[in-house]
């Protein structure tokens, strides 16, 4: 009998371009912890890519992923059902969120990057902290793990670039409205889209407010060894999947890791166009 492996366990739609599988892997699901990824590969001749885990589950025995339906291989994986398999799947990779009482922590998600907030939030709050929250997304359709973040939350601020939903504006306008209040904030957690996080490093720094962000640098192995996910942190290279992927957000250099990660598009276009003429 043929066992299959990385099952997916289920499969939904969060949004109209992201797709959340639930995917059978006890083995990655007892060691995982907030923050870390994952590389996968959806079939044999397929590319690896890495996916920041959404949830993991030691009880169940699944990891949760989101992925944003962009490229070839997320689009693939925007196709897959409940009882198919991925080829493959490693990790967990990369380091595991730093975890401390640090007191007040003001965690800010936008777009894809509200399914790796949510591990994170409910890992702070388990830690000990006081939880503010600040997501958003271009327009309240976009919107994902809303009701997630809230349960983990002791303050929740919603903002959609159009106004559809929450504050009409960006979620550095809710940040530099707490900075103004003179809120007492001991770290600020950021992780989105690289200019959504530039802008919150840079909305911080003056205040001298410790701030981590999580990169999403181009990966090809996720164990070192390809140095694809070169990241620039205070003059020095690192790797993305070995030495992060959290750093300290005001000594990256966003505009080096913005460049690298516009390499390859060419190659991603297409790829996914040789996709989509196959379907």
């Amino acid at each position: 009998m043929c066992v299959k492996m990385y099952e997916i366990v289920k499969a939904e739609k969060l949004t109209p371009d992201v797709t959340r599988l639930e995917i059978a892997a006890p083995k990655i699901a007892r060691k995982a912890k907030a923050g870390q990824f994952i590389m996968l590969t959806v079939d044999e001749h397929g590319e690896r890519i890495p996916l920041t885990m959404a949830d993991f589950s030691a009880e169940k025995g699944t990891i949760t992923i989101a992925a944003l339906e962009i490229g070839k291989t997320t689009r693939q994986l925007g196709t897959l059902k409940a009882g198919d398999s991925l080829f493959s799947l490693v990790g967990p990779l990369g380091l595991s969120t730093h975890l401390e009482e640090f007191g007040t922590v003001v965690c800010v998600g936008g777009g894809i990057g509200l399914a790796l907030m949510y591990p994170v939030v409910r890992a702070l709050k388990e830690a000990g902290n006081r939880i503010v929250s600040i997501i958003g997304a271009k327009n309240k359709d976009l919107l994902m793990y809303e009701d997630e973040i809230t349960a983990v939350s002791d303050e929740m601020f919603v903002c959609t670039d159009d106004g559809s939903k929450g504050h009409h504006g960006f979620v550095s306008d809710a940040l530099q409205k707490l900075i103004d209040e003179k809120r007492k904030i001991d770290l600020v957690y950021a992780v989105g889209p690289i200019i959504m996080m530039k802008v919150i490093a840079n909305l911080t720094r003056p205040y001298n407010i410790h701030t981590v962000v999580s990169l999403n640098p181009i990966m090809v192995d996720g164990t070192g060894m390809c140095g694809s996910c070169r990241v620039i942190i205070d003059g020095e290279t690192k790797f993305g999947c070995v030495d992060g992927p959290e750093f300290d957000g005001h000594k990256v250099d966003f505009e080096n890791l913005t460049a690298r990660n516009k390499r390859y598009l060419a190659e991603e276009e297409t790829s996914l166009r040789i996709f989509q003429g196959a379907k």
